[in-house]
């Protein structure tokens, strides 16, 4: 007789070794004691309309580099698209050090400026992943939707939009951990705003790595409600994208 064990016990175990890894972390880290306690503080500097400020950047920037993206790789059905979709995604590779004087003059400055800043990080790698679901579609299904007599418009929408729909919402919902990863330099380029980055630099500065750590983990908990918010979604959307094989 099997024996099932929940996924939430096996996170519990860990969490714990984890914590006491942590305590037994030498000196100058911080305590987990140290780490909450200093949750008081940054909320007294402004932690919550930081977050706000830092999540509605993220999420807005997502929401754009997520339809840059789909219309690139849906339009690479056309052949001519093609190099221009496998150049775009070439630039996952350039990073920001250059690009940001460009992108100053372009946009300006400001909220634009970090916006735009997040936009091209994050939008290379969602191209060059989103390119791929369409390029696995089997040449099957598209001879299949013209033996149907279906026009061009609606073979493209069947086929190709809601064929990937499953696996482009999977691709967002990686795509959109990035743009957490990038905050923080973003963020210290463009302090105008504030946000999370700005008070995690200022953190640092003064080494106080009790505030870090403590950001840290309030990032980290807003980033995995909102994968899971986003993996809600995809279930939502697709239920068929839920019927995997059981794993042992």
């Amino acid at each position: 007789m099997t024996v099932r064990v929940p996924k939430l016990a096996y996170a519990a175990v860990w969490l714990a070794g984890l914590a006491l890894v942590w305590q037994l972390l030498p000196a100058p880290m911080p305590s987990l004691g140290d780490i909450a306690r200093a949750f008081p503080g940054l909320w007294e500097r402004g932690l919550v309309d930081a977050l706000s400020t830092s999540l509605s950047l993220n999420l807005e920037a997502i929401a754009l580099s997520s339809v840059i993206a789909l219309a690139v790789a849906y339009a690479t059905v056309l052949p001519a698209m093609r190099p221009i979709a496998s150049g775009l995604s070439k630039l996952r590779f350039s990073g920001l050090v250059g690009w940001s004087f460009v992108l100053a003059v372009i946009a300006g400055g400001g909220h634009e400026l970090k916006l735009w800043l997040l936009v091209f990080g994050m939008t290379p790698f969602a191209i060059t992943q989103m390119a791929s679901l369409v390029a696995d579609i089997p040449r099957e299904r598209f001879e299949h939707a013209r033996t149907l007599d279906l026009p061009r418009w609606r073979i493209a929408g069947e086929v190709v939009v809601l064929n990937t729909a499953d696996a482009a919402l999977e691709a967002i919902r990686h795509n959109a951990a990035m743009g957490w990863m990038m905050l923080t330099m973003v963020e210290g380029l463009v302090r105008s705003e504030g946000g999370v980055g700005v008070m995690m630099l200022d953190a640092n500065k003064h080494l106080q790595l009790d505030a870090v750590f403590a950001l840290i983990a309030t990032v980290l908990a807003v980033g995995v409600i909102q994968d899971y918010a986003l993996g809600w979604l995809r279930r939502a959307v697709c239920p068929y994208a839920s019927l995997v094989v059981e794993r042992s």
